[in-house]
């Protein structure tokens, strides 16, 4: 495989080696089909079919799941809706879609944060 290939298609972190006689399941992946076998959780789907869970919130790269049982943070997907999930512990569905960065509408302005950016574009006007 050309290097220039492996840059843009990054082998996957995961290689499943046994129990591929499952039943595989169609799922969406960021809008794109991927497949999973039945009894696989989101992690080891998204680990299957690239190299990270989710980008972090907070510009320290990317992300992988850590703790592998639900107590780190590390692993958040979102449903298209908006909805949470973590990737460890949630087992794929068929026909599942999920999302590994969150939906624009995810984080909506709440009635405090549009009171303190009214007040400190009054305060910087002034």
């Amino acid at each position: 495989m050309s290097e220039t290939l492996l840059r843009a298609h990054p082998p996957a972190r995961f290689v499943r080696l046994a129990e591929t006689d499952r039943p595989a399941l169609m799922l969406q992946i960021d809008g794109q089909p991927a497949t999973a076998l039945a009894g696989d959780t989101l992690l080891v789907a998204l680990l299957s079919h690239g190299r990270r869970v989710r980008d972090s919130e907070f510009g320290d790269g990317p992300r992988a799941g850590f703790c592998l049982m639900g107590a780190c943070q590390d692993c958040w997907v979102w449903t298209p809706a908006g909805e949470r999930l973590r990737a460890c512990s949630t087992p794929v569905e068929a026909g599942m879609s999920v999302c590994t960065r969150p939906p624009a509408q995810h984080w909506p302005p709440t009635p405090d944060l549009l009171q303190s950016l009214q007040r400190h574009a009054k305060e910087a006007a002034a």
